[in-house]
């Protein structure tokens, strides 16, 4: 499950900068409520505040995770898209999945946390969880599940309170679900 809306202007980049939700979310969260799956064991989440504050409005038992945090733009973090350097960008646009954002990290950092998040959460004894994060690890783990390639995985998409779910067995993994 995404965040729903934060409180940002359109046009701005941010990834790990710790934005509040904005003045829509309990309209938001009314709508996410209705997508909420029943009977969950647990709510993971990430630590920034857009993520964690859903989370907790929609469950008691909830495991905060830093791997579950927004790609790191470093630099580039709440600065409009349009006023990054060209020079800094292009390299990024040409290859997103290794080419590190200067003082952030590439979308193989994202992918490695996500995937070491994955093989741990596999090994608890849950039966039903819920994930609330970002777009970056939500096309992560998709992408993954899907056998995509890394480079293919931003073609996947998460609007705002989009949830997509995911049922995982000991002989097959299925992707029920994509961003409802």
């Amino acid at each position: 499950m995404r965040h729903t809306r934060p409180n940002v202007r359109k046009g701005i980049c941010y990834g790990q900068t710790d934005l509040d939700l904005a003045d829509s979310f309990m309209t938001d969260r009314k709508l996410v409520d209705a997508k909420m799956p029943v009977n969950i064991d647990c709510i993971y989440t990430s630590p920034l505040q857009r993520s964690e504050k859903l989370a907790r409005s929609l469950h008691e038992n909830i495991v905060v995770d830093d791997r579950l945090k927004e790609l790191d733009f470093g630099a580039w973090e709440m600065k409009p898209w349009d006023d990054i350097p060209k020079d800094e960008i292009m390299p990024w646009m040409d290859d997103f999945v290794n080419h590190k954002v200067p003082g952030g990290e590439s979308f193989i950092d994202l992918k490695n946390r996500c995937e070491s998040f994955i093989t741990e959460l596999s090994k608890k004894p849950y039966k039903k969880v819920v994930i609330v994060t970002h777009a970056g690890p939500i096309r992560v783990f998709l992408g993954t599940f899907l056998e995509m390639q890394p480079k293919n995985f931003f073609r996947l998409t998460s609007g705002y309170g989009g949830v997509s779910r995911i049922d995982v067995g000991e002989q097959r993994v299925e992707v029920t679900y994509m961003n409802r």
